[in-house]
C-alpha cells in the first residue's frame, strides 16, 4: 500500500477496527496529479529523514476515507460499498494499512 517503504518495527497504540485514525501532525500530505504524497516534518518518521512517500491506489483509497470521524470498520464498509467488494473483504486491508502507518508514525489513533 506504500510504494517502496521499509521501516523498523516501532510499537505504538493498539489499532483495531474500532479505532479512528487520522494523519499524524508529524506529516503533511498533498494530492498531486492523482498521487497522494506524504512528507515527514520531523526526524524518525517512516524510514529516513526528508523522504517523500507515495501511496498506491489501495492506500490512497483508504487514506482519503480517514476523516477523523469514521472508525476503521466504517472506512472498510464505505470502501466495500464504493468498490462493490464482498462484505468484510476489505477489513484486513484497512486494518493492515492503519497498523503499518501507525507504526511508522504517519497515522495517529484518535479513538
Amino acid at each position: 500500500m506504500i510504494d517502496d517503504m521499509k521501516a523498523e518495527d516501532v510499537s505504538g497504540p493498539e489499532v483495531t477496527l474500532e479505532s479512528i485514525c487520522v494523519p499524524s501532525d508529524a506529516v503533511v500530505f498533498r494530492e498531486i496529479e492523482g498521487d497522494v504524497i506524504i512528507v515527514p516534518l520531523v526526524a524518525g518518521i517512516g524510514d529516513a529523514d526528508d523522504e517523500l512517500y507515495t501511496l498506491n491506489e489501495t492506500g490512497k483509497a483508504i487514506w482519503q476515507k480517514l476523516d477523523g470521524r469514521r472508525t476503521l470498520a466504517e472506512v472498510a464498509a464505505a470502501l466495500t460499498d464504493e468498490y462493490q467488494a464482498a462484505p468484510g473483504g476489505l477489513e484486513a486491508d484497512v486494518l493492515g494499512f492503519a497498523v503499518e502507518m501507525t507504526k511508522r508514525r504517519i497515522l495517529a489513533v484518535r479513538g
